[in-house]
């Protein structure tokens, strides 16, 4: 085991992602001490180049956030490495949309799997450690959709309001051992997941938003590194919105 104290140790899930990848170059943009694991499953090629240009502070591990086994595994070669895991941002998620009368048994199951039942797991794995040092910082990346659900994601909507009312309730478990739990929900962010949109769709979208234009991944990932800082001790349970005041 490595002398990791004075480090700060960070995992984010989806790090493959635009909107894992910037959560993670926020922590190393903004603390020297950081050390981030960046958890992928099956693609990984970006979340390699960020490790290659960290400076040794970021590091690749495979991670299938829907197993409990693959959880344990990566908990443990976490804190094998480093004896601690001071960070844990759930970020990893997918959605299928479709009308809820067409839905498919497996489309339900996936996106269920993926965006909320991934956070317990990853939740329940990474506590007793976080327990056992007294202290502790858990962010889970839901979304607008679990606040204002629209038609189509009945889904990915029921996921992500899941995963805030649960953030809710294990903030109240483990706020006397100095853990906090808090939900960020993205509205509609420039990354992968709007790729598909055309001009005229983003055009319609940011017609709907106060501010008049789409969130950036930075925009987000600000205010996750801020709920994980030592700042935000005093705030858990909290759900705050990056939505350009849709609601």
């Amino acid at each position: 085991m490595e002398q990791s104290m004075n480090k700060r140790i960070i995992l984010v899930t989806g790090a493959n992602g635009g909107l894992g990848r910037a959560i993670a170059r926020e922590f190393l943009t903004r603390d020297a001490n950081a050390f981030v694991w960046l958890g992928v499953n099956r693609q990984r090629q970006q979340a390699e180049e960020l490790a290659q240009v960290s400076s040794g502070r970021a590091e690749v591990i495979s991670l299938d956030v829907t197993s409990s086994v693959a959880w344990k595994e990566a908990v443990q070669t976490i804190t094998d490495k480093h004896g601690r895991l001071d960070v844990l941002v759930n970020n990893a998620g997918m959605h299928e949309d479709a009308l809820l009368a067409t839905m498919t048994d497996e489309a339900w199951q996936r996106v269920i799997a993926t965006n909320l039942e991934a956070v317990f797991l990853g939740c329940r794995a990474v506590v007793p450690t976080m327990m056992g040092q007294r202290g502790g910082r858990i962010v889970n990346v839901a979304s607008l959709s679990a606040l204002l659900a629209p038609a189509g994601q009945a889904n990915y909507a029921a996921a992500k309001a899941g995963v805030v009312a649960m953030s809710q309730s294990l903030a109240k478990e483990v706020a006397r051992a100095g853990i906090t739990v808090n939900s960020v929900c993205p509205g509609y962010i420039e990354t992968e997941a709007l790729a598909g949109m055309d001009a005229e769709a983003k055009k319609a979208a940011a017609a709907k938003i106060p501010m008049r234009r789409l969130g950036k991944p930075e925009e987000v990932a600000a205010v996750v590194s801020f709920l994980a800082s030592a700042e935000a001790s005093y705030v858990t349970g909290a759900v705050l919105k990056v939505d350009g005041g849709i609601l």
